[in-house]
């Protein structure tokens, strides 16, 4: 089988390094076409994946569109080199190419339509097989739900042990608390007359937690001036083992909310998007491992913050809510793997 890969978000790239690394290992051929976003390449560099770069972040519809064009180019173009027999990944370029290439396409996807909806207007129609997590109610043709979320595909404990070693790295003693604050760039199509967590908010959070341990600025974005001390020195390898051991994330990300929660971080989000997202609102409703607050509600968030912080047996329950999380779900990785080989066969 020979298998040809978009990746558009540096999340993408570890929702599909163990299925590739897993595909190769069975004899099947892959190959990645990239899009040079944040920290996308760095990413793909530091895994060793050889990769095309087929376009590079713009902004603005205008902006957006014309990288959809330049990129779908040059992923048919790598499509019509390679002569795959699958095309799989999250982007719009996915489905279209398919259709001009004529062959099968794949989308894994744990957005929901509503939120994003350009994305899924130019995505799911052309697609002939869209994979959701099953809390995601929203109804497309062609859709399979399967319990989990693309954050266990690389967050499972089967596929991902932390490092300890994360703690020297970081100049600290093993167990030192330390907090991350996680900031997003909201340039993204859908993220358009969205917001997250203010300037004023940050330094109200640094404040408050750097009193019960080290902060931790991990952002899309460039970081206003008098943030740099805090700016998370250590590559983007390590950010998951430190997200393990961190002692709270807060964040206006929904990925990183969501790889928190997934491994027992207790997490705090703060965007418009709250109250939106079904992963994030079965995570937070139905296991309690991350908590969202739109931006006006300032005044609870804190009071929540504050007392979370005061909880000395905070990362038990923490990671008690996770285990049943587990067991209610399935090891995304090896689910991937055999239903890539399944559509691949037609037996999908």
């Amino acid at each position: 089988m020979r298998v040809l890969f978009d990746i558009g978000h540096p999340a993408h790239v570890h929702l599909f390094k163990n299925l590739i690394m897993e595909l190769n290992s069975r004899g099947h051929q892959s190959w990645i076409a990239a899009r040079d976003k944040e920290i996308v390449i760095q990413i793909l560099k530091g895994y060793g994946y050889k990769h095309e770069i087929l376009s590079r972040q713009r902004s603005g519809y205008a902006g957006l569109f014309a990288e959809y064009i330049t990129h779908s180019l040059g992923f048919y173009k790598m499509a019509r080199k390679y002569k795959p027999d699958l095309l799989v990944g999250c982007t719009p370029s996915v489905s279209l190419v398919s259709k001009l290439y004529s062959a099968k396409s794949i989308i894994f996807s744990e957005d929901d339509p509503e939120v994003v909806k350009l994305a899924a207007l130019l995505t799911y129609p052309l697609a002939d097989t869209i994979f959701m997590p099953d809390c995601i109610k929203s109804f497309w043709p062609k859709r399979i739900s399967y319990a989990g979320y693309h954050e266990l595909a690389y967050l499972h404990p089967n596929d991902f042990i932390p490092n300890p070693d994360v703690f020297s790295k970081l100049g600290m003693e093993p167990g030192e608390p330390y907090y991350i604050i996680r900031l997003v760039s909201m340039e993204a199509s859908h993220d358009r007359g969205e917001s997250g967590l203010s300037l004023s908010m940050i330094r109200r959070l640094i404040h408050t937690l750097s009193k019960n341990g080290q902060v931790f600025i991990s952002s899309e974005k460039p970081v206003s001036p008098e943030f740099e001390i805090y700016r998370f020195p250590l590559s983007p390898e390590d950010i998951h083992d430190a997200l393990y051991y961190a002692k709270m994330l807060i964040s206006d990300s929904q990925t990183m909310t969501i790889e928190a929660a997934v491994l027992g971080t207790p997490a705090v989000r703060c965007n418009t998007f709250v109250g939106r997202i079904s992963c994030l609102q079965e995570l937070e409703n139905r296991y309690q491992l991350t908590f969202g607050f739109q931006p006006e509600a300032e005044e609870r968030m804190f009071s929540f913050i504050i007392n979370l912080l005061g909880k000395p047996d905070l990362a038990t329950i923490w990671q008690q809510r996770r285990q049943k999380m587990l067991s209610e779900k399935i090891d995304v990785t090896v689910w991937m793997v055999d239903i890539v080989e399944r559509v691949a066969q037609g037996a999908e």
